[in-house]
């Protein structure tokens, strides 16, 4: 096969650039204190305010909380719930001071109830103080590049000197979103622990009401209002949204509902390579013409609606003979503003033999007949 020709470059445009009426019309602005829309495949942020102002963010600090404790507990493990966890208020599952519960039902007392008893079963299980375990959530912070976070609680009860960021939070939640764990219990709904005999159910009023919503976690005190970051699935697109510091817990759905909408009308799904479409064609050698190229396979990809798709055929200028049918001989590449989005082989419709030696010699013979014409006056 000669030397791979520049490619064809097709100056057409695969697909529309034509944008949907959410990318027309104005950008959604809920009643909060900050907020962020993000795109987890591709770092892409679709819509910000204030997303690195530090706020209280309430019980979604348990994400970090169970990061941590899950670095170093087992979820087999039984733990001894120790007094001072037994003894916070408000939101809990009713543990008892002394109880033995494994680790696994208080990741779902914290995860899917935002039980702060359990919460703090888990912090004491693995710290000896609330202080000590606040130095290593701190710690995992920095880790994790958290850079407008600081914990003082695990369960995320108003303390002095707690805050995080709408930005830190969506990245919280999408490095907990990776522990099988806690993805797991933030898609529930109801669960029990402890063999069946309590029972959980979520704070998040999204979750089986909004198709497509599966996780992750809801926050409210009086100083940091209602909070929450959520993540939905549609049509090959995830999207992450979180809200901090709506005035209501109706306003904080509502307003979510319409980051969520917002952040999957930003994507299509397109078919941008067809099968058996033919993208090239070659030359063959000792006068058999040419050899045309086709897709074996298509490709389906999630873009931008308002970004175009531009296609790149390569493929050789000439290629050696015997060829066979489905030969790899080029490819096709689809590309949006310099990312390549991807690429399928193209491969020949048919195959073509070699002549034999007297067949290469006749052919010769012929083209030289030619050229001497083509020299006469």
């Amino acid at each position: 096969m000669r030397a791979v020709a520049a490619g064809l470059v097709a100056a057409c445009c695969v697909a529309a650039v034509a944008a949907a009426a959410a990318t027309a019309s104005a950008p959604p602005r809920p009643d909060a204190r900050a907020w962020l829309v993000l795109n987890p495949a591709t770092g892409e942020v679709l819509l910000t305010h204030d997303a690195r102002r530090r706020v209280p963010i309430a019980s979604i600090t348990k994400l970090m909380t169970v990061i941590v404790a899950l670095g170093r507990l087992k979820l087999d493990e039984v733990v001894r719930v120790d007094p001072r966890a037994a003894e916070v208020g408000q939101e809990s599952i009713y543990l008892e001071a002394g109880q033995e519960i494994t680790v696994s039902d208080l990741v779902k007392g914290a995860m899917i109830q935002s039980a702060n008893d359990a919460a703090d079963a888990l912090a004491l299980a693995t710290a000896p103080s609330f202080a000590d375990f606040a130095v290593l959530m701190n710690a995992e912070a920095r880790k994790l590049g958290l850079t407008d976070s600081h914990f003082v609680r695990p369960d995320g009860l108003d303390a002095p000197g707690e805050y995080s960021s709408a930005r830190d939070v969506t990245r919280l939640a999408l490095v907990a979103m990776r522990i099988p764990s806690v993805r797991a219990a933030v898609d529930e709904v109801s669960d029990t622990i402890e063999d069946g005999t309590r029972s959980l159910h979520t704070w998040d009023d999204l979750l089986g009401v909004v198709p497509g919503v599966f996780g992750v976690k809801t926050g409210h005190t009086s100083a940091a209002g209602w909070n929450q970051v959520s993540a939905i699935r549609a049509e090959g697109t995830t999207v992450y949204a979180t809200i901090l510091g709506s005035p209501s817990r109706g306003r904080r759905n509502a307003d979510l509902q319409t980051l969520l909408a917002y952040g999957l009308a930003q994507y299509r799904e397109v078919d941008p390579v067809t099968v058996g479409r033919h993208y090239a064609a070659i030359a063959l050698p000792y006068g058999k013409g040419s050899l045309a190229l086709v897709a074996r396979t298509g490709l389906n990809a999630v873009v931008r609606v308002d970004e175009p798709l531009t296609e790149r055929v390569v493929a050789p200028t000439a290629v050696a003979l015997p060829v066979r049918r489905g030969q790899v001989l080029g490819q096709v590449e689809v590309w949006s503003r310099g990312r390549l989005i991807g690429k399928r082989a193209l491969v020949a419709t048919r195959s073509v033999s070699k002549p034999d030696l007297v067949g290469r010699v006749g052919w010769y013979a012929r083209r030289t007949v030619h050229h001497v014409v083509d020299l006469l006056p």
